[in-house]
């Protein structure tokens, strides 16, 4: 159980306590991923001053890089205008943002009526990881 923090009534949790995150590279001003939060993983993401996020899979906290070693460090962070959204400004460690083994998750691109990849692998996931994850 984390504290009362007044700071995080101000953000519009949804109904199941979590609000979506964008993660920006700092640097670049690339997308790198988009994840959820609850109050306890924002919380902690101050605390740290390293991304954490709520894994709505696994139902638990997931520290970015706690596998990989690709850790997010946190520079800023915002919330929009109907403060239902945080941005979060990093600097992604390893260049690797997503569990594919790709700078950032958002590397598929439409064109012509399909999907095509347009970033290329920089680490094989079976490298990366002690279980990998679907890719």
């Amino acid at each position: 159980m984390i504290p009362a923090q007044p700071w995080l009534k101000k953000i519009q949790w949804d109904e199941h306590g979590l609000v979506p995150v964008i993660a920006q590279e700092a640097g670049s001003g690339d997308i790198l991923m988009f994840a959820w939060m609850n109050r306890e993983a924002l919380a902690k993401t101050v605390e740290l001053g390293e991304a954490v996020y709520w894994s709505r899979s696994r139902k638990k906290l997931w520290h970015k890089g706690e596998e990989s070693g690709h850790v997010q460090k946190v520079l800023e962070i915002r919330l929009d205008c109907d403060e239902d959204v945080v941005l979060l400004k990093v600097e992604q460690a390893g260049g690797i943002a997503c569990h594919t083994g790709r700078h950032s998750c958002f590397f598929q691109k439409f064109g012509d009526g399909d999907w095509h990849s347009v970033e290329p692998v920089l680490q094989d996931p079976d490298t990366i990881y002690t279980n990998p994850k679907k890719k």
